[in-house]
């Protein structure tokens, strides 16, 4: 029986700690001649790996380089020795050509890439980093990235300024902003507060000129008002005389004194001398005209109201009851009968025939000059 001795094995220690242990003497390769005649003796073969001339040179399996990135820099994985293993050549199909894979697997210009990648003996030479200064950055719509590849290293010093600067011109630029937003935020609350002084001074204004104008309009009103009073006194002034022409006042309504039986005067007093004309103050019909006692002789005007004018004291009458007389006509003359000390006319006013009122303010209340 033939057989073909093992290929030699190379030492494997994946992680830098020694060799491997050899591979079993029990292991061989076979070929196709000594599997034929194991096969027509009835044995079996412990076959290990069926090798093809590019196989048993080994299919090399690179230990992938580990990066890692320490407190202080870069660190890049140090080369390890290739580990040959033998696998049997089963002639299996690409795997791009598999149905449903190939769509998942990288190009072939992408596997070149990565090859290169691989082949480069230092592959992490550059390492990008985002300050929290970009993040700010970005998130207000600066977007400001910061790179720095071991190939920087001598220049270091002037990345970190460079970095700074720029950090430095974005807080100022920010401050700048802020800055803006302030002053605008001043110049409109100065804005608004000027408008609302001018509001208020207009609003003054208007107010002043409402107060003036009310002021002008009630003393027009008042002007009206007063015209209109003394329209209508004169007019009633034109209606309505005095009982005398010429006299002097003796006493007045309600004087207090002891030559009176009540204890007060109840008339007005105008002293004249005897025999001076009387005259009805307004037309009028003669209610009566006699002897009246403590009055003398009196006459009782009777006005359309139901007014009484009493005249008493008369020397003499010229009217008698029932008789109707106008404003200003000669009813008698002034005299000193009665209870009298002179010669006067005592005049007297009864609204509606009742209780006695202050008859110079009648006489004023109807236009007339007491």
């Amino acid at each position: 029986m033939a057989s073909n001795t093992p290929a030699p094995e190379a030492p494997f220690d994946a992680f830098g700690g020694g060799a491997a242990p050899s591979a079993p003497d029990t292991e061989w390769n076979p070929t196709e001649d000594s599997l034929r005649d194991r096969a027509r003796s009835g044995g079996r073969h412990r076959v290990v790996k069926q090798r093809s001339n590019f196989a048993r040179s080994s299919t090399v399996l690179g230990v992938g380089v580990i990066a890692a990135v320490g407190a202080g820099g870069l660190a890049t994985a140090q080369d390890k020795p290739p580990v040959a293993i033998s696998l049997p050549d089963l002639n299996l199909p690409d795997a791009h050509d598999l149905p449903g894979v190939g769509a998942l697997l990288p190009a072939q210009e992408e596997r070149e890439t990565v090859s290169a990648d691989r082949a480069n003996p230092n592959p992490l030479t550059s390492a990008t980093y985002t300050t929290e200064a970009d993040e700010r950055a970005s998130r207000s719509g600066q977007v400001t990235r910061t790179s720095l590849t071991t190939a920087e290293a001598p220049g270091a010093a002037d990345a970190g300024e460079a970095l700074r600067a720029r950090i430095l011109q974005q807080a100022e630029q920010q401050q700048a902003s802020a800055d803006a937003a302030e002053k605008a935020a001043a110049e409109k609350a100065a804005a608004e507060k000027a408008a609302a002084e001018a509001q208020a001074k207009a609003d003054a204004a208007e107010k002043a000129e409402a107060e003036a104008k009310a002021k002008a309009e009630a003393k027009a009103e008042a002007e009206a008002r007063a015209k209109a009073e003394a329209e209508r006194l004169a007019k009633l002034a034109a209606s309505y005389s005095m009982p005398l022409s010429s006299y002097s006042l003796t006493a007045t309504y309600m004087q207090s004194g002891s030559m009176w039986s009540s204890g007060y005067h109840t008339g007005l007093d105008f002293a004249a001398p005897t025999g001076t004309p009387l005259k009805a103050v307004h037309g009028a019909t003669v209610k009566s005209a006699g002897w009246s006692g403590s009055y003398g002789y009196r006459i009782v005007l009777e006005l359309e109201d139901g007014t009484e004018i009493w005249y008493c004291h008369l020397s003499s009458m010229t009217v008698s009851a029932g008789q109707t007389v106008g404003t200003g006509e000669t009813i008698g003359r002034v005299g000193a009968t009665g209870n009298v000390s002179g010669a006067h006319l005592h005049l007297e006013v009864h609204p509606g025939g009742g209780d006695g009122v202050d008859p110079a303010a009648w006489l004023r209340s109807k236009g007339l000059t007491v």
